[in-house]
């Protein structure tokens, strides 16, 4: 089912533009990364996973203040990152819904009760997660927000990662249906 366009937007093209967006973030948070991973520290997964405040201290000295700056940097792009890839799985999930709905793919069309807030509760932890890390990064907070921060950031990984799923289960299932309705015929 397509949306009503909204500033000539169709749902569709919404997905296309979110997703380049998203494409586009991710591959400058990359490039980023790979400056850090260059300064002898970890990349900045490793600060998402570091679980102590001791460990926040080696990574800090790991990386040397232009590696500090660079983790910043990372931090404050990805709260733009989490709105497109928030925006993007989300109304791909939705989209997914609405097709099993429409097919009456009943398990697929259950899921997409849920599936399409995963992405945005993902994005909402990913924020959590990096004022977590900002405030650490800038010698502030507690002993206990370096575990809260790793603990948001497994829930965002479970919860994109099972977004992420249930879209490439519609994937599959658009698919399938195109061959059941066109034999012969798949197409992508």
């Amino acid at each position: 089912m397509e949306s009503s366009p909204r500033f000539g937007l169709t749902r569709k093209r919404w997905l296309i533009l979110l997703g380049l967006v998203t494409v586009a973030f991710n591959a400058a948070l990359v490039v980023i990364d790979n400056r850090l991973k260059a300064t002898g520290g970890p990349s900045i997964l490793g600060l998402e996973f570091a679980g102590s405040v001791d460990r926040v201290a080696e990574i800090e000295a790991e990386w040397g203040a232009h590696g500090g700056d660079l983790a910043r940097l990372s931090l404050w792009l990805d709260f733009a990152y989490m709105l497109s890839y928030g925006a993007f799985f989300a109304l791909a999930g939705f989209a997914t819904r609405d097709f099993a709905l429409a097919r009456g793919l009943r398990a697929l069309a259950v899921c997409g009760a849920v599936a399409p807030f995963l992405a945005i509760v993902a994005a909402l932890f990913d924020a959590a997660e990096n004022i977590c890390w900002l405030l650490l990064l800038g010698g502030h907070g507690g002993s206990w927000l370096a575990p809260f921060a790793t603990a948001c950031a497994v829930v965002k990984f479970a919860s994109i990662a099972l977004a992420i799923v249930y879209i490439i289960w519609g994937l599959v299932a658009r698919l399938l249906r195109r061959g059941l309705d066109e034999p012969g015929r798949i197409e992508i």
